[in-house]
């Protein structure tokens, strides 16, 4: 059979398989990939290495690394407290604030996941004391993570930066930040309004917040190490991912991590999921599957529409899917494929709008950031009632994403 109709084949599988299956689907994309190139298209077993995302794998893990250091030595937790201090144990300032400290800690480099996972079981919990409806202050969590998603230093900003650079689009991550970051503030800013925020202006209740632990030498030391990297990365343009092993190597060294724990905080999964569907993506390019998969995108919308329609698309399978490792890696390096079909369209419009769309339904219950913001409900509450309001409000965002991207996304490629 032809293998570029195998590869497209294969890779439809993968998306498919990660809708449900327990089988991390970077495995699944390599297996496949090893017939297809080697006994499919007759490449050498060096040629189908190569095609192993080396760059992407240092980088990742590099970043990785280094926050999973900040996030076990304490020092993510510790300026997590202080900041929930600002509101001054003002209930109507706490939803704002839960937005904009989710966004700042994943801006930061740990991304969504991570910024939800050290910030809902506080925010759920002084949210419940507060009288603030868990679903207002899960959104306004869950947004507030994605808003900062995108940032070149983050893991997702990496995998969205490599899928970028695959088609070409090179030094556009601030504008990939800021129209996600735009896309989620209008998401929030929505949630606000309808479930609450107007009531608790007027209110005025306080709640007790939790005391912040105070910093220690190792928080202290991370934070400089941490500031000195960034500064690294953007003003001396240091190769981001071998900084960042540089940064991990140093904090363990003089004692402020340790790095069992380091290593144990590293989400391998996902870098096993993203570099695994990259490989298949080089298989699917190299065997012609990638001319063949462009062409099947290109019958469903035209240059005026693709924006819109590429964004809910991506949306309607990261609904499902895994944003970082399926969507992302699949979609952007088919951009430039994909404008030579339509016979026009912009491709970084293309590109903002796989990384928005997709990125907006992520606070949906069966994303991860969705279930740890259920997860971290305070003991009594009923999680039925916010599952199926965070399903209906993911299964909503597939339009917005669409909307926001057809009407908007221009005014952030210009």
């Amino acid at each position: 059979m032809n293998p570029a109709l195998l590869s497209v084949g294969a890779l439809g599988l993968v998306i498919v398989a990660s809708f449900g299956t327990r089988l991390n689907v970077g495995v699944l994309a390599v297996a496949l990939a090893w017939p297809i190139a080697l006994y499919g298209a007759g490449w050498s077993v060096k040629t189908l290495m190569d095609a192993f995302p080396a760059s992407l794998f240092i980088t990742l893990l590099g970043v990785t690394l280094l926050f999973g250091v900040a996030q076990a030595n304490g020092t993510m937790g510790v300026l997590t407290q202080r900041a929930l201090s600002l509101s001054g144990g003002r209930a109507s300032r706490l939803p704002l604030l839960f937005f904009a400290l989710a966004c700042m800690v994943s801006t930061m480099g740990p991304g969504a996941i991570a910024a939800v996972a050290l910030l809902a079981p506080l925010a759920m919990a002084a949210g419940a004391r507060a009288g603030i409806p868990a679903l207002l202050t899960a959104l306004m969590i869950g947004n507030g993570a994605n808003a900062g998603n995108l940032s070149p230093f983050s893991a997702v900003g990496v995998i969205v930066a490599d899928g970028m650079a695959r088609a070409g689009l090179t030094g556009h991550e601030w504008p990939v930040w800021a129209a996600n970051f735009a896309a989620h503030v209008l998401a929030a800013l929505a949630a606000w309004l309808l479930f609450g925020g107007l009531q608790l202006m007027r209110a005025t209740e306080s709640v007790t917040l939790p005391n912040a632990e105070p910093f220690t030498r190792s928080h202290r030391i991370t934070l400089v190490v941490g500031t000195v990297w960034v500064l690294a990365v953007v003003l001396l343009k240091v190769n981001l991912g071998f900084a960042a092993f540089a940064a991990a190597a140093l904090l363990v060294l003089v004692h402020a991590g340790d790095d069992t724990e380091m290593l144990r905080r590293v989400p391998w999964n996902v870098i096993v999921m993203v570099c695994g569907v990259s490989v298949l993506i080089g298989v699917l390019d190299g065997t012609g599957g990638m001319d063949l998969f462009t062409t099947l995108l290109a019958q469903i919308a035209t240059p005026e529409s693709v924006n819109g329609v590429i964004a809910f698309i991506t949306g309607a399978i990261s609904s499902y899917s895994s944003t970082s490792g399926v969507v992302y890696p699949t979609f952007l390096p088919t951009i430039p494929g994909m404008v030579e079909k339509l016979g026009g369209g912009n491709p970084l419009e293309i590109a903002l709008s796989i990384n928005v769309g997709a990125a907006l339904v992520d606070v949906s219950p069966l994303s991860t950031i969705g279930a740890l913001c259920i997860a971290a409900l305070p003991a009594g509450q009923d999680a039925k009632p916010l599952f199926r309001r965070l399903l209906l409000w993911g299964f909503a965002m597939t339009i917005v994403g669409a909307l926001f991207c057809q009407l908007f996304i221009g005014l952030f490629a210009g």
